[in-house]
């Protein structure tokens, strides 16, 4: 989720009955620290719950420093990163790519764990590719090394995002290991929550894309689970009010220039979820170059 779940966009979720949300990836690189990008990633200022920082990286001693700098700075849990697929960090041989290196895998999580004193929790795919899903053992060598809690993604990092995930895989996770194990992939409802909770005995799902402009979904999820009934999405004026919420949150924290141009793929997200194809106000919302001027054309959308 890098470059969508900013601050802005945890609390949108967070509103909406996320019970933990992280950060974006933090790239663990020291020269890359008072980054200004960096410092938004990892900004939790004022967040409400546990603030969970996500770090990046391959160099065991870099990934224990980044832990502890980003505990210095208030982070409450670190999360390591060996699940996403991007090119640009598996050429780099760090997120999913690592998974294809176990001794390198045992490096640094231990280097993490013994660095900090606050819950390390890691991230990971179901493997390599599909001839070698390999997460069960990693999941026992993070068991081993003190982490937490473990996040299984249901693809191989060959896989990407393309195809469907697969859970098998993440069942034979949690019953290899008792530490907790949360299941990613394609959770987009709140009976798939269900199915895939049933179908891997895991103690806990993570929703990612699915929540893209519609972050009612963990309220959705949440009720179903209470009180076994379905319910619909907010009303207009609920959705309407949380669109402009979410964008004054933007232009608040990026400032006016880049929070405009970051709103507008969340704007696109919202519409799509709402089935809205004006094809021409889509196109004046992505040339608004002031908030006011964004504001105002989403605002047409919902008294045309």
């Amino acid at each position: 989720m890098a470059g969508i779940s900013d601050r802005p966009f945890r609390s949108i979720c967070k509103d909406f009955g996320a019970g933990f949300a992280v950060s974006e990836m933090v790239a663990s690189n020291p020269a890359l620290r008072d980054n200004k990008k960096t410092l938004l990633k990892a900004d939790h200022d004022g967040e409400q719950g546990l603030c969970s920082v996500q770090i990046v990286g391959t160099e065991p001693n870099e990934m224990a420093e980044a832990a502890v700098y980003n505990v210095e700075c208030g982070a409450k849990i670190i999360d390591i990163n060996m699940g996403c697929p991007a090119k640009k960090v598996c050429s780099k041989a760090a997120g999913s790519a690592l998974l294809k290196d176990v001794e390198l895998v045992k490096r640094i999580l231990d280097s993490v764990v013994n660095a900090v004193d606050v819950p390390v929790t890691l991230k990971i795919r179901t493997g390599w590719d599909i001839q070698n899903r390999n997460a069960v053992e990693i999941a026992q060598i993070a068991e081993k090394a003190g982490i937490a809690a473990l996040t299984v993604h249901g693809r191989t990092r060959a896989c990407k995002f393309e195809g469907t995930a697969e859970y098998e895989t993440i069942k034979n996770v949690k019953q290899a290991v008792k530490i907790p194990v949360i299941a990613n992939g394609d959770i987009d409802s709140a009976p798939k929550a269900r199915l895939v909770l049933e179908a891997t005995g895991v103690d806990a799902v993570m929703i990612g894309r699915a929540a893209q402009g519609n972050p009612w979904l963990f309220k959705q999820i949440e009720h179903y689970a209470n009180f076994d009934e379905l319910i619909e999405k907010p009303s207009m004026t609920v959705i309407y009010n949380t669109i402009v919420q979410h964008l004054e949150k933007l232009y608040s924290f990026y400032g006016d220039c880049l929070g405009v141009k970051i709103a507008r793929k969340h704007i696109g997200w919202y519409f799509k979820n709402l089935e809205f194809n004006n094809t021409e106000l889509k196109a004046n919302i992505n040339q608004a170059i002031l908030p006011t001027q964004q504001m105002l054309l989403v605002k047409s959308a919902f008294t045309l």
